[in-house]
């Protein structure tokens, strides 16, 4: 039979001469009245050690439909593991960043390597390829990744700029968010646009360096991590925007991560003097 529990971060306790509450996922507090139902049988429904079928009764039913609706419920399911044919994850990058990602990527049962280069990572037929830089995007350097998706390797990329952080969209399929998307999106909503660009390009001039602490990345490779394990077993997302259409900004000073929506950019046509 089909068993039914708790949605993750959804919490029922029980209140000293108040009978059940729901903690929600947003931390809110709220009373159930269960009337005539047994609390037993109903936390024994919500929590999954009872069949949907056991302890039936129309004051449960009631119950445990209002869990649903509220989407307080979700079907249980076994603890997924990462699929073997995903399995092979292939990390280039700075070891800062690949280093805790590896760590992360095996916790979760993957079988991440380091690659030297976008060839050798490639050529090896993975799953997915991940790249992770201390720093800004040289101009042109993800460009051969971007097409990574069009052979059938999922791509994901984070790069450091100062003390801020871009998490960007897992490119899995032809016509997901690419970096030279991203690239252009982020100079079409700024009107700093020509000293963004100028900051890609480079040269520029620094001060003390701003060293990634192990916090911060700890944080970013549990992300990348995440988001690669949900698209190896097709899990949904928590909540928020979709995994394929976010760009994430993680602000190293605080670890606070902000999510922005990105979409493809459309193919133009080229100007007449790059055409000619």
């Amino acid at each position: 039979m089909s068993r039914s529990q708790l949605a993750p971060g959804v919490e029922v306790v029980a209140v000293p001469g108040r009978g059940l509450a729901v903690r929600t996922a947003d931390g809110e507090f709220l009373s159930v009245r269960t009337g005539d139902a047994d609390p037993d049988a109903l936390l024994a429904r919500l929590t999954g050690r009872a069949a949907d079928a056991a302890d039936a009764g129309p004051g449960l039913d009631r119950l445990v439909g209002a869990f649903r609706r509220a989407g307080y419920l979700t079907d249980a399911a076994p603890d997924p593991r990462w699929p073997a044919e995903r399995r092979d994850v292939r990390l280039l990058g700075d070891p800062v960043l690949t280093g805790p990602l590896t760590t992360c990527l095996r916790a979760a049962s993957a079988e991440p390597r380091p690659a030297r280069s976008l060839d050798e990572a490639a050529d090896a037929g993975p799953a997915a390829v991940v790249w992770c830089l201390d720093g800004p995007v040289p101009a042109g350097l993800w460009d051969a990744a971007d097409r990574l998706p069009e052979r059938g390797i999922a791509w994901l990329r984070c790069h450091r700029e100062g003390r801020q952080a871009w998490l960007e969209p897992l490119a899995a399929v032809p016509g997901d968010v690419t970096s030279a998307h991203v690239r252009a999106r982020r100079l079409a909503a700024t009107p700093a646009h020509r000293e963004l660009d100028a900051y890609w390009r480079g040269p520029r001039a620094s001060g003390a360096p701003a060293a990634l602490t192990a916090p911060a990345a700890a944080l970013l490779a549990a992300l990348l991590a995440d988001d690669l394990a949900r698209w190896a077993a097709g899990t949904p997302d928590g909540g928020g925007l979709p995994p394929r259409r976010r760009l994430r900004r993680v602000d190293l000073r605080t670890l606070t991560v902000t999510e922005h929506p990105v979409l493809p950019v459309p193919a133009v046509a080229p100007r007449p003097e790059d055409a000619g």
